[in-house]
């Protein structure tokens, strides 16, 4: 039986970028090589973090959804620095240029933020997406998705132009 990832995989073939499709495979392969030990953390961390994906804060086990708080997995698991636990879910920063997006983009970003997410996709103060409590091994897939309506996670942080906002 087929992954998901594989099947979305599969489904999006051709509708990517030929450049983008390669390094989500790389960095796919990138994520299977740090479950097996073979590529240190550090250097996982640089090459996930120029990604967009990021580790977790979890507030002392609560999330604060606007309305109510809850109690929220992985909590125990530190989130911050040099011990994030780079397997517990994590945040996902997604590049919106010039903060505008098509219908079909607004689409896609709903769901994964409601298949992949706790249902909230955050607009950052510099017009970005951020979706919290994202599996690592989920991040390929969503990346595909965005990739093939035109949105990417490539150098979402870290020293890279950003959107300018006034």
């Amino acid at each position: 039986m087929k992954s998901t990832s594989d099947l979305w995989k599969e489904h999006l073939h051709g509708a990517l970028p030929q450049q983008l499709a390669e390094e989500i495979d790389t960095f796919e392969t990138e994520i299977e090589l740090r479950k097996q030990e073979k590529i240190d953390e550090i250097v996982f961390a640089e090459t996930r973090l120029r990604r967009g994906a990021y580790g977790q804060r979890y507030d002392n086990g609560q999330r604060h959804d606007g309305t109510e708080s809850r109690k929220i997995p992985y909590a125990e698991k530190p989130s911050k620095g040099v011990n994030t636990a780079w397997d517990a879910p994590g945040m996902l920063r997604i590049k919106i240029p010039y903060g505008g997006m098509t219908p079909e983009q607004l689409e896609v970003m709903a769901e994964l933020a409601e298949e992949y997410s706790d249902g909230i996709a955050h607009i950052t103060t510099r017009q970005d997406f951020q979706l919290h409590f994202i599996h690592i091994d989920n991040t390929p897939t969503i990346m595909r998705r965005l990739a093939a309506v035109g949105i990417t996670t490539r150098e979402a942080c870290g020293n890279s132009v950003r959107n300018v906002t006034g």
